[in-house]
């Protein structure tokens, strides 16, 4: 391939890949269209990389082994898995799919389980006319890595595609997305570390560990000297996430599939609950359905504060998040603003969690940020090692009026993040903004964590001068008595008058 040739870049990409939806668009549910594109996507991706160093082998070496010796490749495509294989089938393609995705798996331990829950033999819903259509579309792009304009283009127009669909499929996309703009501020606020473990109970589609990722890269660490876990329910969503952080280059990684609450699966070799440094997550908003009968006999001892209610979760998550951390780590987690203030069983687990002095700060984000949902929500900084001025203490900040309209969406720009991410740093009180506050003021007011309790943001009521009021009051009567006396001459000229 010459050089010369423009590379590809996240626009062409992101296009093209919305391009394919437009395709699968009326055959199929639009919730269903991710698991489609994102296989094939996939697919595309390994077979690029493989020819790609399987040519260079033979440039080089001269020799052809490169098509053949599984040593050579990060992950080694069999014959039928192909793309010029399956691109020259016109019939029973779906079939052929399955098998190749079914191939892969076998032939490469790190994608077990991940493409074969991908099903495209459904002639009714996919039939071969369609199939045809799709491979065409994904053969006009070239995703080998020196084709790309960015290394990490794949994995960025994954995060596009994934925002799509939760535009598109409302809450069936929003179920496993949280705004990019939510997840870059809580990794600004808990600053992960070269070298830490990082964990996401609920981890969606893995958006949450790639930015952490990110940010590492921004100032400068090695991602590469990072232990990434996380666990996830919905396994279709599992799959997602192990092909995002595999497009994104990032192969060390560890995410289970199952039920956190219900099953932790991550853990060590003696049975017990892996530590970390960093936990970050967005559980699902009060679930109702979370696991109380497993939690009342809990073998880790996750909830010692206290047994959250049959219909909400949302402390189960936290205590999962707490019991989780390490000696000095540090969580972030978005919750519905009821954590704060409902009482009974959450009201005693959050006095346990402030008793200890866990709770670092408790930010209050604007209404309608997230997919699906209009309710607004705060994140929780729980944080093991305080610092010593910080303990004590809970910093209570109302970001809430700091956003930009959108459509669907309300979005956090960069101005607000970073006015939150600076008041989080700086720990002092702003007005009307934020407020750090002490336990013991926290503990006069039973434990209750609403924002607006401690953060004022009420505009005060104009002085009203009585005085001067009245002395205009009176002289617009004078002026309204001189234009009543005016206006009756002339009516009296008119004859009107007596």
């Amino acid at each position: 391939m010459e050089n010369t040739k423009q590379k590809l870049t996240l626009q062409q990409l992101e296009s093209h890949l919305w391009e394919s939806a437009n395709i699968l668009r009326g055959s199929i549910d639009s919730s269903d269209y991710k698991n489609y594109i994102f296989g094939l996507l996939f697919l595309k991706r390994l077979n690029d990389v493989f020819v790609e160093t399987a040519e260079r082998i033979e440039r080089e070496e001269g020799e052809d082994y490169g098509w053949y010796d599984r040593d050579e490749h990060q992950f080694f495509v069999p014959e039928r898995a192909r793309w010029s294989y399956i691109t020259s089938l016109t019939q029973d393609i779906g079939a052929a799919i399955n098998k190749a995705f079914e191939e892969l798996e076998e032939e490469n331990p790190a994608l077990e389980g991940v493409l074969a829950s991908i099903d495209f033999n459904d002639k009714e819903k996919l039939p071969d006319k369609l199939l045809l259509q799709l491979l065409q579309h994904f053969s006009k792009i070239d995703l080998r890595n020196e084709n790309l304009s960015d290394p990490d283009i794949l994995g960025r127009a994954y995060e596009y595609l994934i925002k799509q669909f939760a535009d598109d499929a409302g809450k069936k996309g929003g179920e496993f997305y949280t705004p990019s703009q939510v997840v870059r501020l809580i990794v600004k606020l808990i600053k992960p570390e070269e070298g830490m473990r990082i964990c996401d109970p609920t981890v969606g589609s893995a958006g949450m560990l790639i930015q952490a990722v990110d940010y590492i890269k921004e100032k400068g660490g090695n991602p590469r000297n990072l232990t990434l876990h996380g666990q996830e329910k919905n396994l279709n969503t599992w799959a997602i996430a192990k092909m995002n952080l595999l497009l994104h280059g990032l192969s060390d990684h560890r995410i289970e599939k199952g039920d956190t609450i219900r099953e932790p699966k991550l853990l060590d070799e003696n049975g017990e609950l892996l530590l970390y440094d960093r936990v970050i997550a967005n559980p699902p908003f009060s679930l109702k359905n979370w696991g109380r009968e497993e939690a009342e006999a809990d073998p880790y001892g996750r909830f010692r504060f206290g047994l959250p209610p049959k219909n909400a979760g949302d402390y189960a998550f936290v205590q999962h998040m707490i019991a989780t951390l390490n000696h000095r780590g540090i969580a972030g987690v978005v919750m519905p603003h009821g954590v704060l203030f409902r009482g009974g069983a959450e009201g005693k687990i959050r006095q346990g969690i402030l008793e200890e002095d866990l709770l670092e700060a408790v930010i209050g984000l604007p209404a309608n940020l997230f997919y699906g949902t209009g309710i607004p929500a705060c994140i929780l900084i729980l944080n093991r090692n305080k610092a010593p001025e910080r303990k004590g203490h809970v910093l209570f900040i109302d970001a809430s009026r700091d956003y930009q309209e959108g459509k669907n969406q309300n979005v956090l720009r960069d101005q607000d993040i970073d006015k939150i991410v600076s008041a989080f740093e700086k720990w002092e009180d702003q007005d009307k903004y934020c407020r750090v506050v002490s336990l013991e003021e926290i503990k006069e007011n039973d434990y209750n964590l609403n924002i607006a309790r401690y953060v004022d943001t009420t505009e005060e009521e104009e002085q009203i001068d009585i005085a001067g009021a009245l002395r205009q009051l009176r002289q617009l009567e004078k002026e309204r008595e001189e234009i009543e006396k005016v206006m009756y001459g002339y009516l009296k000229e008119l004859g009107y008058g007596e």
